[in-house]
């Protein structure tokens, strides 16, 4: 019998208000980060968003995307609340160096809280697209494994326009400058989608149809290319993250 301590669980906060899409995302990203379902709770923040979070229970925190950007001109009182909410838990996780990854969402979070420039100048339908990883990101851990270009699911109204101070760019793409970076020690944020494969990203794409991420046909366009191209590489920046944290062995 091993002494080693129990593995702790990672965290994801989800903001989907669709049980679907908000179930999925779940099972997405323990998958695509090689953990038991079991060993990723999720907390709905559409639904609750707890006064205290207890950030020693867990190894690490994942935020998935959603409805919500940074720059909406018009909120309503929840997305406030969960903006402010995560701007009181973000402050502490760059302030304590805690591990943070996030996907499409986590790049307007992290961007915001660094205080640098979240726009939709550099937005992308929903896609496939080709990822650069930048010098930096050669010599992060997070990417290792990568080749230096892979291809990735993307869909977001909203990019970094101006990185924080301080920010490491760590991969790139031709349409989307940033599509990777990571702010402090331990807080990385993609926009592309690492936690979705073809099947899923089909999904979400059904799901989200009437929301404005791609134009009549382009949903089709995307999902036979993610049929088409090797998406999975992807997964291995959740993978990584996860084992470094954790321990764990995919």
């Amino acid at each position: 019998m091993s002494d080693s301590p129990a593995a702790k669980p990672f965290l994801l906060l989800s903001t989907r208000s669709e049980d679907a899409a908000a179930h999925a995302e779940q099972l997405s990203f323990a998958r695509a980060a090689g953990l038991a379902p079991a060993m990723l709770h999720q907390i709905r923040l559409e639904r609750q968003r707890p006064r205290a979070l207890d950030m020693s229970r867990y190894a690490g925190v994942i935020v998935g995307g959603g409805p919500y950007n940074a720059s909406d001109e018009s909120k309503s009182a929840v997305q406030l609340e969960v903006e402010a909410w995560f701007a009181d838990h973000l402050a502490e996780v760059l302030e304590t160096g805690f591990p943070f990854f996030g996907a499409c969402y986590g790049v307007g979070l992290l961007g915001t809280v660094g205080r640098g420039r979240v726009s939709r100048k550099h937005g992308e339908e929903a896609a496939v697209v080709e990822i650069s990883v930048t010098a930096d990101g050669a010599e992060d851990p997070v990417l290792a494994g990568l080749p230096e270009r892979f291809h990735a699911m993307v869909g977001h109204k909203e990019a970094i326009e101006e990185l924080p101070a301080g920010a490491t760019l760590l991969a790139t793409g031709v349409a989307c400058p940033v599509q990777m970076f990571r702010l402090g020690p331990n807080a990385y944020a993609t926009q592309f989608h690492p936690e979705l494969d073809a099947d899923t990203f089909e999904q979400r794409l059904r799901i989200y149809a009437d929301q404005g991420y791609y134009q009549p046909g382009g949903s089709v366009r995307a999902v036979a290319d993610a049929r088409r191209f090797d998406v999975a590489r992807s997964a291995q920046v959740l993978r990584n993250f996860t084992r470094l944290h954790s321990g764990h062995r995919g």
